[in-house]
Protein backbone atom coordinates (compact mmCIF):
# COMPACT_ATOMS: atom_id res chain seq x y z
CA UNK A 1 0.00 0.00 0.00
CA UNK A 2 1.27 3.47 -0.74
CA UNK A 3 1.91 5.75 2.21
CA UNK A 4 -0.69 8.25 1.00
CA UNK A 5 -3.38 5.55 1.22
CA UNK A 6 -2.26 4.62 4.73
CA UNK A 7 -2.40 8.29 5.68
CA UNK A 8 -5.96 8.60 4.32
CA UNK A 9 -7.03 5.68 6.47
CA UNK A 10 -5.60 7.35 9.59
CA UNK A 11 -7.23 10.67 8.66
CA UNK A 12 -10.69 9.06 8.86
CA UNK A 13 -10.24 8.69 12.62
CA UNK A 14 -8.43 11.94 13.46
CA UNK A 15 -10.31 14.78 15.08
CA UNK A 16 -10.41 15.56 18.77
CA UNK A 17 -13.65 14.70 20.50
CA UNK A 18 -14.54 15.57 24.07
CA UNK A 19 -16.03 12.76 26.10
CA UNK A 20 -16.39 14.73 29.32
CA UNK A 21 -14.47 17.22 31.49
CA UNK A 22 -11.68 14.69 31.92
CA UNK A 23 -11.20 12.93 28.58
CA UNK A 24 -10.64 13.92 24.96
CA UNK A 25 -9.86 11.37 22.28
CA UNK A 26 -8.91 11.19 18.63
CA UNK A 27 -6.62 14.22 18.55
CA UNK A 28 -4.14 11.93 16.81
CA UNK A 29 -4.94 8.83 14.77
CA UNK A 30 -2.50 6.21 13.50
CA UNK A 31 -2.51 3.51 10.85
CA UNK A 32 -0.10 0.58 10.69
CA UNK A 33 0.48 -1.66 7.69
CA UNK A 34 1.97 -4.99 8.71
CA UNK A 35 4.42 -7.12 6.74
CA UNK A 36 1.43 -9.41 6.16
CA UNK A 37 -0.43 -6.58 4.41
CA UNK A 38 -3.03 -5.95 7.10
CA UNK A 39 -4.00 -2.48 8.33
CA UNK A 40 -4.62 -1.59 11.97
CA UNK A 41 -5.70 1.79 13.30
CA UNK A 42 -5.75 3.54 16.62
CA UNK A 43 -6.58 6.85 18.27
CA UNK A 44 -5.03 8.80 21.10
CA UNK A 45 -6.74 9.25 24.44
CA UNK A 46 -5.88 12.34 26.50
CA UNK A 47 -6.97 12.47 30.12
CA UNK A 48 -6.87 15.12 32.83
CA UNK A 49 -4.48 13.02 34.91
CA UNK A 50 -2.15 11.83 32.11
CA UNK A 51 -3.41 8.25 32.03
CA UNK A 52 -4.14 8.28 28.32
CA UNK A 53 -2.09 6.82 25.50
CA UNK A 54 -0.89 7.47 21.99
CA UNK A 55 -2.63 6.49 18.77
CA UNK A 56 0.34 4.31 17.84
CA UNK A 57 -0.07 2.27 21.04
CA UNK A 58 -3.73 1.81 20.26
CA UNK A 59 -2.93 0.57 16.73
CA UNK A 60 -0.22 -1.74 18.07
CA UNK A 61 -2.73 -3.28 20.50
CA UNK A 62 -5.09 -4.03 17.60
CA UNK A 63 -2.22 -5.56 15.65
CA UNK A 64 -1.17 -7.76 18.56
CA UNK A 65 -4.76 -8.90 19.14
CA UNK A 66 -4.62 -10.27 15.61
CA UNK A 67 -1.34 -12.12 16.12
CA UNK A 68 0.97 -9.79 14.21
CA UNK A 69 4.02 -7.84 15.36
CA UNK A 70 6.02 -6.92 12.25
CA UNK A 71 5.37 -3.47 10.81
CA UNK A 72 5.98 -2.43 7.22
CA UNK A 73 4.76 1.19 7.49
CA UNK A 74 3.23 3.53 10.04
CA UNK A 75 1.75 7.00 9.95
CA UNK A 76 0.11 9.13 12.62
CA UNK A 77 -1.83 12.28 11.81
CA UNK A 78 -3.21 15.19 13.78
CA UNK A 79 -6.75 16.55 13.50
CA UNK A 80 -5.72 18.59 10.42
CA UNK A 81 -4.40 15.50 8.63
CA UNK A 82 -0.72 16.41 9.01
CA UNK A 83 1.77 13.64 9.74
CA UNK A 84 3.29 13.69 13.21
CA UNK A 85 6.29 11.65 14.34
CA UNK A 86 5.91 9.00 17.02
CA UNK A 87 7.07 10.00 20.49
CA UNK A 88 10.02 8.24 22.09
CA UNK A 89 7.78 5.84 24.00
CA UNK A 90 6.07 4.76 20.78
CA UNK A 91 9.38 4.39 18.94
CA UNK A 92 10.68 2.14 21.69
CA UNK A 93 7.52 0.02 21.81
CA UNK A 94 7.58 -0.53 18.05
CA UNK A 95 11.26 -1.46 18.12
CA UNK A 96 10.74 -4.01 20.90
CA UNK A 97 7.96 -5.82 19.02
CA UNK A 98 10.44 -7.10 16.44
CA UNK A 99 13.97 -6.23 15.41
CA UNK A 100 12.66 -6.15 11.82
CA UNK A 101 10.54 -3.13 12.74
CA UNK A 102 13.68 -1.01 12.66
CA UNK A 103 13.21 -1.11 8.86
CA UNK A 104 9.56 0.02 9.04
CA UNK A 105 8.91 3.26 7.20
CA UNK A 106 7.39 6.12 9.15
CA UNK A 107 6.07 9.43 7.85
CA UNK A 108 7.50 11.87 10.39
CA UNK A 109 6.38 15.05 8.65
CA UNK A 110 4.16 15.56 5.60
CA UNK A 111 6.08 13.95 2.74
CA UNK A 112 9.11 12.97 4.86
CA UNK A 113 9.40 9.20 5.24
CA UNK A 114 12.24 7.55 7.18
CA UNK A 115 12.90 4.21 8.81
CA UNK A 116 12.42 3.61 12.52
CA UNK A 117 16.18 2.98 12.78
CA UNK A 118 16.81 6.52 11.52
CA UNK A 119 14.74 8.09 14.29
CA UNK A 120 15.92 5.64 16.96
CA UNK A 121 19.71 5.84 16.66
CA UNK A 122 22.07 4.24 19.16
CA UNK A 123 19.56 1.57 20.10
CA UNK A 124 20.34 0.23 23.57
CA UNK A 125 19.12 -3.26 22.64
CA UNK A 126 21.96 -3.77 20.16
CA UNK A 127 24.47 -4.36 22.97
CA UNK A 128 22.41 -6.82 25.01
CA UNK A 129 23.13 -9.84 22.86
CA UNK A 130 19.50 -10.91 23.17
CA UNK A 131 17.15 -11.96 20.43
CA UNK A 132 14.02 -9.92 20.03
Amino acid sequence: MENSNLKQIAQKFAGSKRLNDFIEYGGVAAAIETVGGNIYTGISIDTACSMGFCAEHSAVAEMLKNGENRIKALVAVDANGHAVPPCGRCRELISQLSKENLQATIEVKDGVIVTLAEILPYDWKEDLGRDW
